[in-house]
């Protein structure tokens, strides 16, 4: 499948942005086999960065319509109950798709930002928190419905929030299912920033500018370290602090900005 006849979700390459949005406006988004089927197929072509998508150094998700996204389309045929059968297998649905797609996007070997207006519910909010950063317009909330209907938070969501939020937080979010609004979610550290709606876009496209300038494998690693960080003891992430270290300070990029700081010159970081 090529990335110009996607069917759920619309690519472009704005410079060095790259822009992916989802398409299922009149679902709110929610998604399906086909949804992470493509999903998969750009961000596996963002990861090879080869031929046209070579330029890029910064991916936005974002979404088209009055939501952000719904979580999983529980009418989509991949999720049908059929009477008399057992029910499809979650736990397989996990760890084909929603697993996956949360290791690719904080793998990827560029920072990622999240745009977010309306609702970003269930596997909708763990994909948002799955970027490096999240903005969101002032109208948006986040939710985590899943023991509504007797499951857990998934997608990396029983992982992300706890450690954004602590234990107290994330426990009430997840046990009531209640709407966090996104300010709320902003002074709470859940996310990095709330706009005015009519904002949103301006802070987004000025944030992924001021991405694009900075060396991308350095930002890729320090989202590595900062990752590592929640397993490590001390001791464990000083010496992968110090491995990092001896990488990027052989690296170009390195190079480059001591030279344009001693040079009194902005500098210009190309590597991937």
């Amino acid at each position: 499948m090529a990335l110009d006849s996607l069917q759920t979700l619309r690519f472009a390459l704005d410079g060095s942005v790259a822009r992916l949005t989802l398409c299922r406006p009149d679902k709110l988004n929610a998604f399906t086999a086909q949804m992470h089927a493509e999903l998969r197929e750009v961000l596996d072509a963002l990861q090879q960065g080869q031929g046209a998508l070579a330029p890029a150094r910064v991916l936005v998700l974002g979404a088209e319509g009055k939501g952000f996204c719904a979580g999983q389309d529980l009418a989509d045929p991949a999720m049908a109950f059929k009477p008399g059968e057992p029910p499809p297998s979650l736990g397989a649905v996990v760890e084909r798709d929603y697993g996956p797609l949360i290791a690719r996007l904080t793998q990827l070997r560029m920072p990622t930002v999240a745009r977010v207006q309306g609702i970003a519910a269930g596997a909708g909010a763990s994909l948002a928190l799955a970027c490096d950063m999240v903005l969101a317009a002032e109208s948006a909330a986040f939710m985590l419905p899943f023991a509504k209907i007797g499951l857990i938070p998934d997608t990396g969501a029983s992982w992300a929030v706890p450690q954004r939020l602590g234990l107290a937080r994330a426990m009430g979010l997840a046990l009531t299912g209640h709407k966090l609004p996104a300010a709320k979610a902003a002074q709470w550290g859940l996310i990095w920033e709330c706009h005015p709606d009519d904002q949103l876009g301006a802070a987004v496209d000025a944030l992924c500018a001021h991405l694009s300038d900075l060396p991308t494998h350095a930002m890729v690693r320090t989202r590595q370290a900062m990752l590592a960080a929640q397993a490590n003891s001390l001791g464990e992430h000083l010496a992968y602090e110090a491995m990092l270290m001896h990488e990027l300070g052989a690296s170009a990029d390195f190079l480059e900005g001591v030279n344009a700081f001693l040079e009194k010159r902005a500098p210009r970081f190309n590597a991937r």
